[in-house]
């Protein structure tokens, strides 16, 4: 499901709130808003809202840049995938995933299975800005950004079109994104 515009009031958000019975889990690239955006959804839906690469950093004690240069990006992705269980097993509302972890196929599989999995699409030009921003990025330190990111589009686009939820997110306010969300997630139940 697409959907690019969205108006409802907090009566109608408190109602499409009610019938969500799974945790939402944002995938996309990095830069595509999904911490940002899914901070806003959460406190429109009144749930939590958790970040699990913030999550995964806390249980290694390490950054996400520090686990893939000491131990690898296959180390970090069966990590990732056990903490994005643990955090679905205890419910939280509104989970940020990063812009890998839905590529991995058990991950993935995990997510499609037992949460309203919402891909948030960004074009490239505006990814490159937003994750120009911060220098926490392992798999940008190694080229320019906009080859990277327009690759990595290309190379995880068949695993992102697998989300039953699929908005656009481009230079708009996280609200208006976040309430495109809650609109499709509301067609989608």
């Amino acid at each position: 499901m697409r959907c690019e515009t969205a108006a409802l009031s907090q009566a109608e958000i408190g109602a499409i709130a009610r019938r969500i019975d799974r945790p939402i889990v944002l995938v996309g690239l990095m830069g595509a808003g999904k911490s940002t955006v899914g901070r806003k959804l959460a406190t429109l839906l009144q749930a939590d809202f958790i970040d699990a690469d913030e999550a995964i950093e806390q249980a290694a004690a390490l950054s996400v840049a520090e686990i893939f240069e000491r131990f690898g990006e296959a180390h970090f992705r069966d990590g990732e995938r056990r903490v994005i269980a643990r955090l679905i097993e205890e419910r939280h509302g509104v989970i940020a995933t990063g812009g890998g972890a839905f590529v991995d196929p058990l991950t993935r599989s995990l997510i499609l299975e037992r949460t309203i999995a919402v891909y948030i699409e960004c074009d490239v030009a505006t990814l490159v800005e937003r994750t120009a921003r911060r220098d926490h990025r392992p798999l940008l330190r190694s080229g320019d950004p906009a080859e990277i990111l327009g690759r990595l589009q290309q190379e995880r686009a068949p695993f992102y079109a697998e989300a039953p939820i699929r908005v656009l997110s481009g230079g708009g306010h996280q609200r208006d994104t976040a309430l495109q969300i809650i609109e499709a997630i509301d067609g989608w139940l």
